[in-house]
């Protein structure tokens, strides 16, 4: 927003690279929400959550789709920081607890909102040790009315009647199927995740298959191995009648492999149309963000009853094999590519390569990977192409709520944090003013943050090394303020053929320094400095 005296003799200000917008369909709650403490349980590592940290899960299942039920268990394998009597695993209370046993014994527990607290032999924990815990369970799984929106398990049938079956539970939490520490913070360093299904369908998980073998009741058990680091919602269930496509792209004389896990009679159009962007995408995905970060585990798509999730290694595909977004090309600015690809693509670098401590930081993973998207554009349309791309995002921009959320409490910032937080990296490209300083920044953050956790303020200090700046106030009034800085500005003529031209910034932080452009009456481009 430009404030001025005289908007008939306004400058030509081109905000090429500035975040300005209104609302479609953003909503501001009347007041301020209040948490209880069901939130900070799980939204915080308290006392009972900071003295282990998890380093493998071995989850095995049974599913049973006429029942809409699961039942199985999982080993949490967790290393003693510290000694402790209690342990919180999470686990939602409409699902039941069988039994927990550690070293051979059941073990009493009490169940508070969806926390589940142990008692523990705290004797048998020593520090540095590691220990393995079997937690028994059981039920029917919360049903996602409109996931990936809500989350849960999505039952459903395909065209020839068999089961379709998926789960998607970002935000709302992986310990509404599968007890867990679910904290975004805690990855373990690799997971096993064993499923029986009926013997006509297929299970795909994340990672490799390394096993399938014939269970008693028509039911075939399917073994898959993830071998990096994993976030706890990113562990997926797909069930269906799928085939198996095999593809591969090569990088450097490596070769990853690249799956399509899609319904039988889908076969001939996914080859057709994945085949379309995967290639171009993985090249410029490579180039600017690094190489594929779960090079061991491949690369898949799997076609799910819901649109889309970034399920590490093995994306949740539904867009119909449509362009744009479910056939809106709009959303795309007019272009043929397939968003859902491209965007849940991304997040193997943003979010599942490097994951935001708490997700009240979530811009890291949504904002970073919509730029991506720009990115893409960039490679195969040109840099104009790309600055269109971004802009056209701004009617989605509703300025009413904070990117960033309230912190330790399990609560996303404002759904802004995915087309204003694009915006406003482009504006510190362009803040930045050198593309290689740019790029090398952009690259070296997946590179030099492989698997890990961040939190905003890892960032902000990464950037200010890379670029030499210091960009604390633009990430301040952008992320964690809703309102756009204005810039006010008058002009005043002094003699016959002089003007002054008298501007500040009006913006919720103290000293923001945005640098700006403007035309000239020769048509030059000048900068402008200003301050408060």
């Amino acid at each position: 927003m430009i404030k001025t005296h005289t908007m008939r003799n306004i400058l030509l200000l081109i905000f090429a690279f500035s975040v300005l917008g209104t609302s479609l369909n953003a909503q501001l709650m009347d007041g301020k929400k209040v948490f209880t403490k069901a939130d900070t349980l799980r939204g915080t590592l308290g006392p009972e959550r900071d003295w282990f940290d998890v380093t493998f899960y071995n989850l095995q299942l049974k599913v049973e789709p006429d029942k809409k039920y699961i039942s199985g268990y999982n080993d949490i394998q967790f290393e003693v920081l510290r000694p402790n009597k209690v342990m919180q695993i999470d686990l939602f209370e409409n699902m039941q607890v069988d039994s927990i046993v550690f070293d051979g014994k059941k073990l009493d527990f009490k169940r508070e909102y969806n926390a589940v607290f142990i008692d523990m032999p705290k004797k048998k924990l020593k520090k540095g040790t590691k220990k393995n815990l079997r937690f028994h369970y059981s039920g029917n799984p919360i049903v996602a009315k409109k996931a990936p929106w809500d989350g849960g398990f999505v039952w459903q049938k395909d065209k020839n009647d068999k089961d379709w079956i998926g789960v998607a539970c970002q935000g709302l939490g992986a310990s509404c199927w599968y007890p867990n520490k679910d904290h975004q913070s805690d990855e373990p360093d690799s997971v096993l995740f064993s499923v029986a299904v009926p013997s006509e369908l297929m299970f795909v998980g994340n990672g490799n298959l390394v096993d399938k073998k014939k269970e008693e009741g028509d039911y075939m058990r399917y073994d898959w191995f993830v071998s990096y680091p994993i976030n706890n919602y990113n562990v997926s269930v797909n069930i269906g009648d799928y085939t198996h496509i095999d593809e591969h792209f090569v990088h450097e004389g490596d070769t990853l492999d690249i799956d399509y896990y899609v319904l039988k009679d889908n076969r001939e159009k996914a080859i057709e149309h994945f085949g379309k962007d995967m290639d171009r995408m993985m090249k410029c995905f490579t180039k600017h963000l690094g190489k594929y970060p779960f090079w061991d585990d491949g690369f898949a798509l799997v076609e799910t009853p819901y649109l889309g999730m970034e399920h590490q290694s093995a994306i949740a595909y539904g867009n119909e094999y449509k362009p744009g977004y479910a056939g809106n090309t709009r959303f795309t600015s007019g272009l043929e590519f397939d968003y859902i690809v491209i965007h849940e693509a991304g997040h193997e670098w943003w979010g599942n390569n490097l994951t935001s401590f708490d997700i009240a930081d979530m811009w890291i993973h949504e904002g970073f990977c919509t730029y991506s998207e720009a990115i893409f554009v960039e490679c195969t349309e040109g840099y104009e192409k790309a600055i269109g791309y971004i802009n056209d995002k701004k009617p989605w921009i509703g300025n009413e709520e904070a990117i960033i959320g309230p912190y330790g409490v399990n609560e996303e910032g404002s759904g802004d944090m995915y087309s204003k937080g694009s915006l406003f990296l482009n504006t510190l490209r362009h803040t930045i003013g050198n593309d290689e300083v740019w790029w090398d920044i952009i690259l070296g953050l997946n590179v030099d943050y492989r698997h890990s956790i961040v939190t905003t303020e890892d960032i902000i200090e990464y950037i200010n090394t890379k670029s030499g700046m210091k960009l604390d106030k633009l990430f301040d009034q952008y992320l964690r303020y809703p309102s756009l800085p204005k810039l006010e500005f008058k002009k005043k003529a002094k003699g016959k053929k002089h003007t002054i031209l008298s501007y500040r910034w009006l913006s919720d932080v103290e000293g923001f320094d945005l640098p700006m452009k403007y035309k000239d009456a020769k048509g030059e481009w000048q900068k402008i400095m200003p301050t408060n």
